[in-house]
């Protein structure tokens, strides 16, 4: 939580990466891989969730926001983070982005109501996001070019990979407790995690860690102390202090109703306050308030305000939107056209200020704004083998366990990190355009022979193909993509460049799905029109397994639809690196 002084990315001493440095590495692809997990963790513990703030299993357009406020914070708010990673160190950011994380998963944990429990998952997600840029700009850092391939895909894979593993975390957690102790293992993790790249992070030359002489903070760490508890009561309200005859009377309300107005929340609001004065005007604090602000400022705060809208808009048109009848939600054309407006604004912006979050000349390379565009696709098309598989798996074998249709991912998680590990190795002898080719080609493979599923075939070990191939297929191509944007830009704009991938990605996923499933909905409806009445297919009766059946088939026809949707994105991504990746110099010099 310390501020950050610039120092040149660059500086790390990149011919000697020892194991002091592989283990800062590796603790932060943990991270990494932990914060995408949060994702989808969501995905089996939603209906605890919302019964806990009020909202009924019917109501289920209400809890979108939990949801898409993890979205939010996690893509919205990532370009601003590259960039102050790319001015002020990798390592702060990674150390703040885990504090930030761990305060979501607290707020998240304790919240009582549907804005507590958005703002707990914007934090998360801001956190989470802020790790990515961070990290993929470390590798750049560490390594040299030629040598990126192998840590930028174990990276990569362990990003997807948490993301695959994010319901399968959630269904163990619930199995043994309730919803709140997923989130109270994201706090414990994240505050590990930063406690243990703390110390490291002191002998990496060109971290942005500055050491500080003078007197530890610690009457900012008693205010702190006292907020966070102070918070937690306000939140938790255990019944042993509310009953109490004396305690009890902490949350009386002396104003009005509610909790705020009351003796802990007031004690919580005026010990938040004084924590953040002492932190804007201490010699030492522990959060140094003036340095980030400084560090926000010279990264471009507004314009990254006019993207983060610009972003926030399409996120709230798809992910707001019920994807069994539309592609955007009921507002999702005034979503869109608010992000249009704040979009060209944005433009407008970057040409007119003079140190823009995106600088000039820092992405006009083909392979740097190629590999968002060769990203945008990667995610359309991975998002169907990360939603549509465990669906299909439910709609055929696995029809009454959630946990078991989850499962039948892993034999596609075993195999994308193993591609992505490959893709690193890869892209030491082969142009990144035709190893990301490669790969997606193979993922394209894998959808077709997945869009020729039957009824029962997940219970046959053929099934298992398609599902390997197309996780070594994206697998191979993640770090190409990577290596291509970081090998094409500067070292002072790796960050931002690692971050605009990353949303590209995720932007695609959140695309790729609505249009997908859109496309296969037709598909069902059209199959679902063939079907006779139910009382000619069962005789008179309103209910029989023959008609089930035929239903069961045009939901096979949707999920069809959806893979062979899938590898038409997966063909582009593909051709489209071949073309922009020609000129991406990921193998380093020549030394012929």
């Amino acid at each position: 939580m310390t501020s950050p002084e610039a120092a040149p990315p660059g500086d790390a001493d990149v011919g000697g990466v020892n194991g002091h440095t592989r283990l800062l590495l590796t603790l932060a692809a943990v991270a990494v891989a932990f914060a995408a997990a949060d994702t989808y963790v969501v995905v089996l513990a939603l209906p605890d969730m919302m019964s806990s703030v009020g909202i009924s299993l019917g109501e289920l357009q209400r809890a979108a926001p939990i949801v898409s406020g993890f979205l939010l914070g996690y893509v919205a708010m990532l370009p601003l983070i590259g960039r102050i990673a790319d001015l002020r160190g990798r390592v702060p950011v990674l150390l703040l982005a885990l504090v930030v994380f761990a305060l979501g998963s607290f707020v998240t944990a304790l919240s009582y109501d549907l804005p507590t429990m958005v703002l707990g998952r914007f934090l998360q997600g801001v956190g989470g996001g802020g790790l990515v840029p961070a990290t993929l700009a470390l590798v750049a850092d560490l390594y040299p070019v030629e040598r990126r391939g192998v840590p930028l895909g174990v990276v990569s894979g362990v990003q997807e990979l948490g993301s695959v593993l994010g319901p399968l975390f959630g269904a163990v957690i619930l199995a043994v407790a309730d919803w709140r102790a997923i989130f109270a293992v994201n706090l414990a993790v994240g505050l590990v995690l930063a406690a243990a790249i703390r110390p490291l992070s002191s002998g990496l030359s060109g971290s942005g860690q500055r050491r500080r002489t003078g007197r530890f903070d610690l009457i900012g760490l008693l205010l702190l102390l006292v907020a966070l508890v102070a918070l937690g009561l306000l939140f938790a309200q255990p019944e042993a202090v509310r009953s109490d005859i004396t305690w009890g009377e902490i949350y009386v309300p002396f104003l009005g109703s509610g909790r705020w107005p009351t003796p802990v929340g007031a004690v919580t609001i005026v010990a938040t306050l004084l924590f953040l004065v002492r932190s804007a005007t201490a010699r030492r604090p522990l959060l140094d308030l003036r340095g980030w602000g400084r560090a926000m400022v010279e990264a471009d705060l507004p314009g990254a305000l006019l993207l983060a809208v610009a972003l926030a808009g399409v996120i709230l048109a798809f992910a707001t939107a019920d994807p069994q009848i539309q592609v955007f939600s009921p507002r999702g054309w005034w979503y869109l056209a608010v992000s249009v407006v704040a979009a060209v604004l944005f433009v407008r912006h970057l040409r007119r200020a003079a140190a823009p979050l995106v600088p000039r000349h820092a992405m006009t390379a083909t392979p740097a704004w190629g590999s968002l565009l060769v990203s945008f696709f990667v995610g359309a098309a991975l998002i169907a083998a990360l939603i549509d598989i465990p669906i299909f798996a439910r709609t055929t074998v696995y029809t009454d366990s959630q946990l078991s249709a989850a499962l039948v991912l892993v034999r596609f998680l075993i195999a994308l990190p193993i591609g992505a590990v490959a893709g690193g190795y890869a892209i030491r002898r082969l142009p990144a355009g035709v190893v990301t080719a490669v790969g997606m080609f193979l993922a394209a493979v894998g959808f077709v022979m997945m869009s020729r599923w039957g009824v029962d075939t997940l219970e046959h070990a053929s099934a298992t193909v398609p599902l390997v191939v197309g996780g070594l297929g994206f697998g191979l191509a993640l770090a190409p993509v990577n290596a291509a944007a970081l090998a094409s830009t500067d070292d002072a704009s790796h960050g931002l460049a690692a971050a605009l991938v990353v949303v590209s990605r995720m932007v695609g996923m959140l695309v790729g799905i609505s249009v997908l499933t859109t496309l296969g909905l037709r598909r069902y409806y059209a199959e679902q029109a063939d079907i006779p009445p139910i009382r000619e297919v069962c005789g008179g009766s309103t209910k029989c397994d023959a008609f089930n059946d035929l239903l069961r088939v045009a939901g096979i026809a949707q999920e069809q639809t959806v893979f062979l949707g899938a590898a038409v994105a997966a063909v582009i991504a593909g051709v489209l690196a071949l073309v922009l990746f020609r000129d991406a110099a990921t193998r380093g010099v020549d030394t012929g």
